[in-house]
């Protein structure tokens, strides 16, 4: 029985969903009855199809008078937790992470080269002229967060922030991580890897960005393993 169940159940979920996604959030899609009605399946059914779509994030149930399930959207800070839970509980180490957080990062400068927002790249510009003022850890932090969330306005590509996010939330949260660009040697090289990267953007240049990143990552992760090898000894 349950085998012949849940296809109608998966079946009335995805029905659901594309009422849901049709409309606004906080949008009333209709009492249990009135579902059940406007799926042709039993109150049952909604019942199952709609616990499916709280679990995403996408509906609420609301008691009482005016209730009735309510469309919703996912909370991007949830979903980051998740995704940064399910990483821990996998054990993801440094090297996959940065790996992973570079390539992401590589994909934001180059289309941010394309941004066609000219008051955003004003806002480049001016990261560009703080780049000599990050002496310290804290400092070079802020900067990278501060331009990450200038990439994610002039890209406008969900996917790759979610995951961006992800990866900068679960890297931050790990214990043990090297410094990647040590000292005064470290400082001009981590300085002129993000003028380079900037001034690539500035000039709207996607393939010059893109060199620019790749060449940054490289060095990025190049670090990583001599710092991990050093840890090891």
């Amino acid at each position: 029985m349950s085998g012949k169940k849940q296809p109608l159940v998966q079946a009335s979920a995805d029905a659901l969903r594309r009422m849901v996604l049709a409309s606004e959030p906080g949008t009333q899609i209709g009492g249990l009855r009135e579902l059940a009605a406007a799926l042709g399946v039993g109150v049952v059914t909604v019942q199952q199809a709609a616990r499916v779509l709280e679990h995403e994030g996408l509906l609420v149930a609301r008691r009482g008078p005016g209730g009735g399930y309510y469309g919703a959207r996912p909370d991007d800070a949830a979903l980051e937790r998740a995704f940064a839970a399910w990483l821990s509980v996998h054990g993801s180490g440094n090297h996959e992470i940065l790996e992973m957080r570079t390539l992401l990062e590589t994909e934001l400068i180059a289309g941010a080269a394309e941004c066609t927002d000219d008051a955003l790249f004003e806002e480049v510009r001016a990261q560009l002229g703080r780049v000599d003022a990050c002496d310290t850890a804290a400092q070079r932090i802020a900067f990278e967060g501060e331009l990450n969330d200038l990439m994610f306005r002039m890209t406008k590509r969900p996917l790759v922030e979610l995951l961006s996010r992800v990866t900068l939330r679960h890297y931050g949260s790990m214990q043990n991580i090297p410094a990647l660009f040590p000292g005064a040697d470290g400082l001009r090289a981590w300085k002129d890897g993000r003028r380079r990267i900037l001034d690539a953007i500035l000039r709207r240049d996607e393939e010059l960005a893109r060199f620019e990143a790749v060449r940054h990552r490289n060095d990025t992760l190049r670090r990583l393993r001599l710092a991990l090898a050093k840890m090891q000894y």
